[in-house]
């Protein structure tokens, strides 16, 4: 037997050993199945509070206050209905409720008054009201499951203040002497007046006439009676002020600048 010949037994030999199933060959392999589970109702959840658009609330001894107060929320069916109730300083409640806009946010608003309120004696303001609050929230959901957390969130409900300033004389020679003055007092719910502000750390600021900024010059401390008075040297044109941080229980003022030409 030739060479040739005994390499063409030994591929044929091979080739027919070798059978493919044909199934297998034909199809691709089958993907196990997945089972994918229910959804599983989820219980309800207070994530939160914004009372009066993150701002304090601050009021003065005429007029009433009117603030928003949302509850933050979710629920798988959504929430239909909620409840606020706000305890301050003095323990006292303001509550109210309202139904839902949305499924997860509920607004609802308050308003409260420096003055008796004939129609509302839970709106009447005292000094002692002043301060923190919190507030506790209720949600109900449109499936019947009813949630109350308490201190939900906070706020500060402040008084009023007012600030004035003068500086003199005007004009003043460059080198010489400004005096100014000016006094802090703040709403008294009690008297439905302003009173002066005591023992209060109050800055005295300078701007520049061509500037936008004020600096600190100094800080002085309100008298007994709320008055503030200190002198500096003229050095250039520009407005002068007084400004007061606030406190927890008393809101944020500056003075309106007071122009000072220097010649």
């Amino acid at each position: 037997m030739t060479r040739h010949a005994v390499v063409a037994l030994t591929v044929a030999a091979a080739v027919g050993g070798l059978t493919a199933p044909t199934a297998l060959a034909n199809s691709a392999p089958t993907a196990p199945a997945v089972s994918v589970p229910a959804a599983v109702p989820t219980d309800p959840v207070i994530t939160g509070v914004t009372v009066n658009g993150g701002k304090d609330v601050v009021v003065g001894t005429t007029a009433r206050k009117t603030f928003t107060v949302t509850v933050h929320g979710s629920d798988d069916s959504g929430l239909e209905f909620a409840d606020a109730d706000l305890l301050g300083p003095a323990g006292g409640f303001y509550t109210t409720d309202t139904f839902c806009e949305t499924a997860t946010d509920c607004t609802t608003s308050f308003t409260v008054d420096p003055r008796p309120d004939p129609y509302n004696d839970n709106a009447d303001l005292s000094n002692a009201n002043a301060g923190r609050w919190y507030v506790h929230s209720l949600v109900d959901t449109f499936d019947g499951v009813t949630l109350f957390t308490k201190h939900t969130g906070g706020f500060l409900l402040k008084r009023a203040a007012a600030l004035t300033v003068n500086a003199a004389p005007e004009p003043v020679v460059k080198g010489g002497t400004i005096t100014v003055t000016g006094k802090l007092t703040r709403a008294n719910w009690d008297t439905y007046r302003y009173a002066g502000y005591t023992g209060r750390p109050v800055a005295l600021q300078f701007r520049p006439k061509a500037g936008d900024t004020y600096t600190t010059v100094k800080t002085l401390t309100t008298d007994g009676t709320g008055n503030l008075r200190t002198t500096v040297k003229a050095a250039s044109d520009g407005y002068w002020r007084w400004s007061f941080a606030g406190t927890t229980t008393t809101a944020p003022k500056n003075a309106t600048g007071d122009f000072v030409d220097v010649r």
